[in-house]
């Protein structure tokens, strides 16, 4: 007979939990006095609520807190259980962070060493009824971290602290957008499960595209059961059923589901998901399923390697960004933050977002969007920047972790490739670690043997990929543009943001340029007075290497150099905007040569300086909507090809695109026509067409005073400048303003007297809760634009640093 009861060591019978630092470097005082602990949580997240530390994310309090991750830390419940007659109690963590030792009634239960899996304890006979007591102490990771150094040899690693001996987010210990601020604490559920005979270990429903489900399920049974068990699974208005003889750990039970309704990502069709229940007598799984098949082609062409992902047999071009841990403090995000962030992605016309190898397996909720809104899921295993031992006990928590995050994420209908590592096969080639390797293996185990094993095991639907960048060739450098997947990184850190011209990638899954976030969230968190870019609290929110220099070296000939901190704020946010678009607009125009673009990075984990395009305060920078433009369904973009100007024109949409497209050649400083020429462009759907400009408008008269200006019937608009900002005339009283209430906010109408580059207006900077529907607005003479703002009253006007534009940089 199968029975269970699960019993929420958070909320039932009376269970509160209490944490106290044991021993390490916390200040005086702290040291076994106890405080109230949130479970599922962290360390720091528990002192801050109880006004034992600042916020470390405030002013220069991250690295006054270091501490926290050298101390040892206990966590402490008290409570009460009811015997219930079944025959095995084992107590289920979720997730423990990260090195721990378990004990129930002063019994140690076992120990633990990887924040990336979950850990099961038999706890039959420990548990009494009545009062019982469950302690988990966690060792300080960075000290954890330097302690396993110490015993099994170093491995290089990028940043400061050796986060690659441990199974543990590695952007925890600080990266170069996010703070050092390594956490201990139970912070996925824990529970106590009470069963007989046999349970349900975990369900694997993999669904494709002709309507069969295969739902694999593991069970787990007692020595002394005897009964057959049934486990019957119903989705779609199907029902089936496998009857299972004791000790058969595997049953897979098969639904077929007429006339399926296929998921796509968005902009490709509907995202249709269905409800699957398994059940095992009074054990239940429940959850969703898309329909789809998702393929991977590298197969070699004549012009190197491709990287095209379809979907029921439709290539995908991505469009797509970097996603880290929306929060430094992963315990804080819910259903609701991650909906917010991915309609980020979605609002800005994405259909891709990478689960980046620094960060964590995210949570149900994080998967449950990306199903529901189309948003692909480019899955990274836990692997960044870092060489990694693949001696033991590494090698069996790697394989365990790995095991249980393909067995829980593969369902996922957005899911859409697994990749093995971020950057540590490039790394292995070409960042200086054969010497101190010295013959040491440093993870091409995982990439290329246990991990490709695993995937095809448990999840054969979805394509995997041994790392990012890689070339799928092990006899090609792995960061080749002419082959699969590729970084760019020289822009940001040595040369200009024009070089992204010099490559023709077949696919860019990360590259990026920095900008500072809004000014009310900066401000929020840096204090310097007078504030400026190498102030110590700012230079504490800016973690790249020499990142304020490579900010001032990145204008180039772009923009000038700023006057104040005001001017600073507005140029670096506005060329960061431009690098990212000029580069994306590039690889478009490469189209079908270049099947896609994934930019670094969506999303912020805390008010920093950072190639984030979404701040930590969830405020949307320049970036963003440079990003939805770019990202549009239909593109129009000016480039150069051999000494012409051509207009390459992206159609990315499942209709034909036909258009009256106008390139007229304009006057800078008023509304004069210098030449203007009008044909008829047909791009068929899901394709791209490069057509050459005729000479009397590609070529200027005086290139600092003329500018081109292409529009599409249908509103799809670019620009074309002959030369930099820096030598463009630019009338300094191009526009004019006006305010007007809303219902909901206020409205500002700008009306351009002659030509208004890159318009953006920042409520913000009036009111931290105010929002605004456009930024980067170009208008010609005469043209008139209206940004809505919500969340806050109108002001009586607005003017610099509120308003701004690229032509009062320049005057």
């Amino acid at each position: 007979m199968t029975s269970l009861k699960t019993f929420d060591l958070t909320t039932d019978g009376g269970a509160a939990w209490t944490v106290q630092a044991v021993e390490g470097p916390a200040p005086d005082g702290l040291i076994g006095r106890t405080v109230t602990a949130t479970v599922p949580g962290e360390v720091h997240t528990d002192l801050l609520t109880a006004g034992e530390i600042p916020d470390p994310f405030d002013g220069d309090n991250e690295s006054a807190l270091h501490w926290i991750g050298r101390t040892r830390w206990s966590f402490r419940t008290t409570f009460s259980w009811v015997a219930d007659g079944n025959e095995r109690q084992e107590l289920v963590a979720e997730g423990l962070d990260t090195v721990a030792t378990v004990t129930l009634n002063g019994q140690e239960l076992g120990r633990t060493a990887n924040q990336h899996r979950s850990y099961r304890f038999d706890v039959t006979g420990a548990l009494v009824a009545g009062d019982n007591e469950l302690v988990i102490e966690f060792e300080g990771p960075v000290a954890a971290a330097e302690a396993e150094r110490a015993k099994v040899g170093s491995w290089p690693h990028t940043n400061l602290h050796p986060y690659n001996e441990l199974r543990k987010m590695a952007a925890n210990f600080g990266w170069d957008w996010g703070p050092d601020v390594a956490t201990a604490g139970i912070w996925r559920p824990i529970r106590i499960e009470s069963w007989s005979g046999v349970r349900i270990d975990s369900v694997r429903p993999l669904a494709g595209a002709d309507g069969v489900l295969n739902t694999f399920v593991s069970l787990v049974w007692t020595d002394i059961a005897a009964e057959y068990a049934t486990v019957t699974v119903a989705v779609g208005g199907t029902t089936q059923s496998a009857t299972v003889k004791p000790g058969w750990d595997t049953v897979v039970v098969t639904n077929r589901v007429p006339a399926v309704d296929l998921w796509w990502p968005r902009g490709y069709g509907e995202q249709p998901l269905y409800d699957v229940t398994v059940t095992l007598a009074d054990d239940t799984w429940t959850g969703r399923v898309g329909f789809r098949d998702i393929s991977m082609n590298v197969a070699p062409d004549n012009d190197g390697t491709p990287f095209v992902l379809s979907v029921n047999g439709k290539p995908i071009y991505v469009r797509g960004a970097n996603w880290i841990p929306d929060d430094a403090f992963v315990t804080r995000l819910n259903a609701d933050t991650y909906r917010t962030s991915i309609e980020d992605a979605v609002d800005a016309g994405m259909n891709l977002l990478r689960v980046w190898g620094g960060g964590i397996y995210e949570s149900e909720d994080f998967y449950d969007v990306c199903d529901e809104l189309g948003i692909l899921v480019w899955q990274d295993f836990l692997f960044a920047c870092a060489a990694y031992s693949e001696e033991e006990p590494l090698w069996s928590e790697v394989e365990a972790e790995a095991r249980e995050a393909v067995t829980r994420l593969s369902r996922h209908a957005s899911l859409a490739v697994w990749n093995g590592n971020n950057e540590n096969i490039w790394g292995y080639v070409e960042w200086g670690w054969r010497v101190p390797l010295a013959g040491r293996p440093w993870g091409a185990g995982y990439y290329l043997d246990l991990l490709p094993k695993i995937v095809a095991e448990l999840d054969p639907r979805t394509p995997y990929s041994p790392g990012s960048p890689y070339s799928f060739d092990q006899f090609i450098h792995p960061n080749d543009d002419r082959h699969a997947t590729m970084h760019i990184w020289d822009v940001w850190n040595q040369v200009d943001y024009t070089t992204y011209r010099k490559y023709k990638p077949r696919f860019v899954s990360e590259f990026g340029f920095q900008g500072p976030p809004a000014w009310s969230t900066l401000t929020s968190v840096v204090h310097d007075s007078p504030l400026d870019p190498y102030g110590a609290q700012m230079l504490v929110h800016q973690k790249a290497f020499e990142g304020n220099l490579k900010l001032e070296r990145g204008l180039g000939d772009h923009l000038p150099a700023w006057k104040d901190i005001d001017d600073w704020h507005w140029t670096t946010q506005l060329n960061q905007a431009r690098a990212i678009a000029y580069g994306i607009e590039h690889f478009r125009s490469l189209f079908p040569l270049n099947t896609g673009a994934v930019v670094w990075q969506l999303n912020d984990n805390w008010p920093v300086v950072s190639w984030a395009a979404v701040d930590g305060h969830g405020i949307r920078k320049p970036l963003w909507y440079a990003l939805k433009r770019v990202y549009a369904d239909r593109l129009l973009t000016v480039q150069p090809r051999e000494n012409a100007l051509v207009v390459a024109a992206h159609n990315d949409t499942d209709v034909r695109w036909s258009t009256e497209m106008t390139v007229t050649r304009r006057s800078t400083a008023g509304d004069e026509v210098l030449a203007r020429e009008t044909f008829a462009v047909e791009i068929e759907a899901r394709s791209a067409i490069v057509s050459e400009l005729p000479e009397s408008v590609a070529v200027a008269s005086n290139p600092r005073a003329e500018y081109l200006e292409v529009r599409g019937a249908d509103g799809v608009t670019a620009y074309w400048y002959f030369v930099e900002d820096t030598e463009l005339q630019l009338a300094g009283n191009a526009y004019t303003a006006t305010v007007t209430p809303t219902d909901d906010g206020y409205d500002v109408t700008v009306t351009a007297t002659a030509l208004a580059k890159d318009l953006a207006l920042f409520p913000d900077r009036l009111d931290a809760a105010a929002r605004v529907d456009s930024c980067l607005v170009t208008l010609s003479p005469g043209e008139t634009h209206t940004f809505h703002v919500t969340g806050a009253a109108a002001p009586e006007d607005v003017a610099v640093p509120v308003l701004r534009s690229a032509n009062d940089l320049l005057n």
